[in-house]
């Protein structure tokens, strides 16, 4: 991609009106634009960020034998009645149609989907089943004005899950949260798995927090065992495993996993038939991830004076390329983006007539995991520099091919 044709618009100066750092980052660089306060545009450069992030949850989402589904964002009210959540949820949207009949739109999906299983669970032999969706949410939120983190339009993974009793539910939900913790890992970001207040049939539901000095929450943690209690449910100063002293923290939440037990299926009848012809309840589990959420969090932790830090695994471009030359023959470079292409790895080239310092500027704002300049300095070599580095090598093509075949063997999928 040839960066004079990319549309996005970086600024000089942060935005005056954000208060969240990842706002901040992200519309300053050009990866979203702010529509009103919750509710943003994702540019090119973002919406890149957003594909990676689903490519990498949904490969995990498929480990776990869940079935990809796309529910209605538009729910009919008689559903919300029958959970008593047409009033009690308070950040739901309301709408009413030309023919006065009335909707909300999907915050969340129990309503819907639960009336959907019954259409496709009858027996035993049906259970378990897993589906999950990537899809936009709206919350009438009061307070929108913590970027991505707080939006009133975001998008969502959740995942529902079906079982004949608890325990089968207990076990899925363990395999989800380790789903979880992988996708974290393969982001390089620090997340504690905290216990929160519990669902229908469990003590405890879990949360996935990211420690951060700007999160809207408060969790204890515990060093020696890895785990974190989230403050509505813990007052203690030492673990309730190990005994050893905990130390409280701000944090974001990222994801959650809920037993529901059988709340919802009992509300919507919900049942299956036993191997003795008994009719029984369907138990649920629930999994939510907030996909752009999590971008807002990564930004919020991986960023410097200079502008945004990206994981390899969901930056833009894997590489920013920049010719830092009066005149600009892309010819010259063909055999390089062969080899870019080679070891499958997408690219932005800076082609643009502006400055040099304009373009260090702003590839440092970008945040792409790996810049390579080449100048009549540098003549027939390079300069290479990881983002998350100071140090700056020199290579030579040959030296070139060699790092970037290393640098490839530690990204687990780079290009959308």
């Amino acid at each position: 991609m040839l960066q004079s044709k990319l549309f996005y618009f970086a600024k000089k100066d942060f935005p005056k009106d954000e208060e969240s750092l990842n706002a901040k980052y992200l519309i300053r660089a050009g990866f979203v634009e702010k529509l009103s306060a919750g509710v943003y545009h994702f540019l090119p450069l973002g919406l890149r960020v957003l594909n990676k992030l689903v490519n990498l949850v949904r490969k995990e989402m498929n480990l776990l034998e869940a079935q990809e589904v796309l529910l209605p964002a538009l729910h009919p009210k008689e559903n919300w009645l029958i959970t008593q959540r047409w009033e009690k949820f308070d950040a739901l949207f309301k709408i009413k149609s030309r023919t006065e009949n009335e909707y909300a739109l999907g915050p969340t999906h129990e309503e819907v989907i639960f009336p959907l299983l019954k259409k496709g669970i009858q027996s035993y032999k049906d259970l378990p089943i897993a589906l999950f969706q990537i899809q936009t949410k709206f919350r009438d939120e009061l307070r929108a004005k913590a970027g991505l983190l707080r939006c009133r339009e975001f998008i969502m993974k959740d995942l529902y899950s079906f079982h004949k009793d608890s325990k089968e539910v207990e076990k899925y939900k363990e395999k989800v949260d380790k789903a979880y913790l992988k996708i974290f890992k393969l982001l390089n970001l620090p997340v504690y798995k905290t216990l929160a207040s519990g669902g229908t049939f469990s003590d405890f539901s879990t949360e996935f927090q990211v420690p951060t000095e700007n999160g809207e929450d408060e969790i204890f943690v515990c060093e020696n065992c890895n785990i974190a209690w989230n403050r509505e449910i813990f007052n203690e100063i030492k673990c309730k495993n190990c005994k050893k002293e905990v130390f409280k923290t701000k944090a974001i939440e990222v994801g959650n996993t809920f037993n529901l037990g059988t709340g919802f299926s009992e509300k919507f009848q919900l049942k299956y038939k036993d191997k003795n012809g008994k009719e029984n309840f369907v138990f649920a589990g629930c999994y939510g991830l907030g996909i752009t959420r999590l971008i807002g969090a990564v930004v919020e932790v991986f960023h410097d004076e200079n502008g945004i830090i990206w994981p390899k695994i969901i930056s833009p471009y894997s590489i920013h390329f920049l010719i830092l030359k009066e005149k600009i023959k892309l010819k010259d470079y063909e055999k390089i983006f062969e080899i870019f292409e080679k070891f499958n790895l997408d690219f932005l080239i800076d082609d643009r007539k502006v400055s040099f310092g304009q373009k260090l500027v702003e590839s440092d704002l970008l945040g792409i995991s790996l810049r390579i300049i080449t100048s009549d300095k540098l003549k027939d070599k390079f300069e290479v520099k990881l983002r998350d580095k100071k140090d700056v090598k020199i290579l030579n093509r040959n030296q070139l091919v060699n790092f970037l075949k290393d640098y490839v063997s530690k990204i687990p999928f780079s290009k959308i």
